[in-house]
């Protein structure tokens, strides 16, 4: 039994902060755990609610809340955006103020939950970029490629986690850029 077979038995929570689709939680979902996708529209991390056991997540439309005992919670993802943090945006306006308050209200999500559960991993995520003059040097980075992906994209993940095995040790011969979509020269 795997890993995440048996911390699928004790039906923990991992909540994916920012998660759009949920494709980064998707593994821990299919093993059995409950995930909770915290993403606009339905839930925004910037209004989560700090009870003295738990912490909510108000649904936009007024009902659907989320819901979750710290004691419960197993694991956090967080993939903040990265427009603003991204280099591909160039000399463009950036809005980092408000890019930060994302990134800071995953971190007070993470902080809470490990201040007041036993939280077993956490790990946020970002290509690499700005964020690094904010987060300092990531724990682990690798690209997209390393996964089975077909893009040259470096990716940071800052956290507390076990690092991944890539599953490529080899580039393929033609890569797409992940800003660009343009095919790679080398």
């Amino acid at each position: 039994m795997s890993n995440l077979e048996k911390a699928a038995d004790m039906r923990n929570i991992v909540l994916d902060l920012c998660g759009g689709s949920g494709a980064w939680s998707r593994p821990y979902r299919e093993a059995g755990y409950d995930v909770r996708v915290i993403t606009l529209p339905n839930h925004d991390v910037t209004s989560a609610m700090y009870l003295h056991d738990c912490i909510i997540f108000p649904g936009h439309d007024g009902i659907s809340g989320i819901t979750a005992k710290y004691s419960d919670i197993y694991g956090v993802f967080a993939a903040c955006p990265c427009t603003e943090f991204s280099i591909a945006k160039g000399a463009r306006p950036r809005d980092l103020e408000n890019a930060m308050k994302i990134v800071k209200a995953c971190m007070d999500i993470i902080w809470a939950v490990r201040l007041h559960g036993s939280l077993k991993f956490w790990a946020l995520e970002n290509p690499r970029g700005l964020l690094r003059q904010f987060l300092g040097v990531p724990h682990y980075t690798f690209e997209q490629w390393q996964f089975g992906g077909s893009k040259r994209k470096a990716t940071d993940i800052w956290g507390y986690f076990n690092d991944p095995t890539p599953t490529v040790k080899i580039p393929p011969e033609c890569l797409t850029d992940g800003h660009t979509h343009a095919h790679a020269a080398d």
